[in-house]
């Protein structure tokens, strides 16, 4: 596991964007899951503003890492916001971007998206494997969409699953862990003061620190980009 901690959001987000330019100078195709919330959200505005030029956007396909089952142009849905905050000012080709179809009912949205990462992406021991998975963590200790009271679907056999909020109860479709773990890397992009306690217990694996799904992710691909106050300094 590989830790980087950053001034501010912007600095972390230009330091994504340096990897994205390399990798897509160095490999014909990349494959990434994509995270919501906040931090994404800056980090697509750098991404937008600077390297419009620096990456080669038509060699990356977008997928998600999950998705509320909402509609496409719901406030609350991740493909807008990066839709928002990223394809809209880049050159992005149409199809290269995978969304989850949060508009259609949750166990439809569910298989529908098994079948477009069972099917577009390429095969690595006999499972769905992404270049990147970025994941965000919850103050919960949640990733992706799995929540610690849902643990359980971390270790399902299913490529995808759906998860419950627990506190909203709104349902989303989550990627489980044995296709995030099977991805070359995944990158945690993790910023804030409230997500410091659980930063510090799961990197540090303090307490009974693999309660949290977070905890869950193989650390020996893990890439955890943080900001000061992620790190409680």
């Amino acid at each position: 596991m590989e830790t980087k901690i950053f001034y501010s959001k912007q600095q972390l987000a230009r330091f994504f964007g340096d990897y994205l330019s390399t990798l897509t100078q160095e490999n014909e195709q990349i494959n990434i899951a994509l995270s919501g919330g906040s931090t994404p959200e800056t980090i697509f505005d750098v991404l937008s503003q600077e390297y419009s030029n620096a990456v080669d956007w038509e060699r990356i396909r977008f997928f998600w890492g999950d998705e509320r089952c909402v509609p496409p142009d719901d406030g609350e849905s991740n493909y807008k916001m990066t839709h928002q905050h990223l394809f809209s000012l880049l050159p992005v080709p149409e199809k290269n971007i995978f969304r989850i179809k949060g508009e259609l009912p949750p166990e439809d949205a569910l298989r529908d998206y098994r079948e477009i990462i069972d099917k577009e992406l390429p095969k690595k021991e006999g499972l769905p494997f992404f270049d990147i998975v970025l994941l965000g963590m919850g103050d919960d200790g949640h990733t992706a969409s799995i929540f610690p009271h849902e643990i359980d679907l971390w270790d399902s056999s299913e490529l995808c699953e759906i998860g419950t909020h627990p506190t909203s109860g709104q349902k989303r479709v989550t990627l489980t862990g044995r296709v995030i773990n099977n991805s070359r890397e995944v990158i945690f992009l993790v910023t804030g003061k409230n997500k410091a306690e659980k930063v510090d217990e799961i990197l540090n694996e303090k307490n009974d620190y693999m309660k949290y799904p977070a905890a869950r992710v193989n650390r020996d691909k893990s890439l955890w980009l943080l900001d000061q106050e992620a790190v409680g300094s």
